[in-house]
């Protein structure tokens, strides 16, 4: 993901490419590792070269332990920061929205940066209220640290407060015996079961599954390349700085 947003921001209009930051690529050039015309540009060891390149905005794809560390340096630096990494706790996220709500700076946190994949959380949004039932099925590469993924809690907990704000409680689940331990997936916001897929040959990719009596309706998204990710990385490095404070997701950005 590092490359491809060096990549997208270079050759972005409007934006400029004045810094890399991995401690595994310390001092390669950032055109021998992502192909971008930078010259004399090479990957830092540290964030501390963000501040004597004159970053404006970071763009942060790490883990999340390092992805929560890094945000809090930025808002101690006043660097407005755009963060994809997924499975930073809701701890976290908190304790950087009071952080970058006492900072100059400001921070757009997203579990996915396809906008279709931000269009498909919003239209189970809409589905929600008018069906009985609904399960996620989330499916990634085999190199996944966290299941599930960050856009499969989000696209649940927009489904069960859709849920609940219409007044209807989901029915329950009448399953009694496990066959295998597991079968019906993890429970995740609401009581909505939630399935992960990890496999060799898959990028990222989510259906949820509605059901109702006679009828079901099923709402998919799929990435079949990184590049899938960058129009959204773009807009939320366009629009971070006009966003005081934490936005946790690209849904403000698009205007819901």
């Amino acid at each position: 993901m590092g490359r491809q947003v060096c990549r997208a921001v270079a050759e972005a209009d409007g934006l400029e490419l004045v810094a890399a930051v991995d401690p595994a690529l310390a001092g390669i050039d950032v055109r021998q590792v992502a192909g971008v015309d930078a010259p004399g540009l090479h990957v830092a060891a540290g964030p501390e070269e963000l501040v004597r390149a004159g970053a404006e905005v970071a763009v942060d794809f790490t883990v999340a332990a390092a992805a929560v560390a890094n945000l809090r340096w930025c808002a101690g630096q006043g660097i407005h920061a755009v963060a994809g990494t997924s499975g930073i706790a809701p701890a976290d996220v908190e304790d950087l929205r009071a952080r970058f709500d006492a900072s100059a700076a400001n921070c757009v946190i997203a579990a996915n940066f396809a906008i279709g994949a931000v269009l498909m959380t919003r239209f189970c949004e809409l589905a929600a209220p008018f069906l009985e039932g609904a399960e996620v099925i989330e499916l990634h590469h085999d190199g996944k640290l966290d299941a599930p993924s960050g856009t499969a809690m989000h696209t649940a907990e927009r489904i069960a407060a859709a849920r609940e704000e219409s007044g209807v409680a989901w029915p329950g689940d009448a399953t009694t015996t496990l066959v295998v331990d597991g079968a019906r997936g993890g429970v995740g916001p609401g009581g909505i079961h939630i399935h992960s897929v990890r496999l060799r040959g898959l990028v990222a990719h989510q259906e949820v599954v509605f059901g109702a009596v006679g009828q079901s309706l099923t709402i998919r998204h799929d990435a079949y390349d990184r590049t899938s990710f960058m129009p959204g990385v773009l807009l939320a490095v366009r629009a971070v700085a006009g966003r005081p404070g934490l936005t946790v997701g690209l849904g403000p950005l698009l205007g819901f």
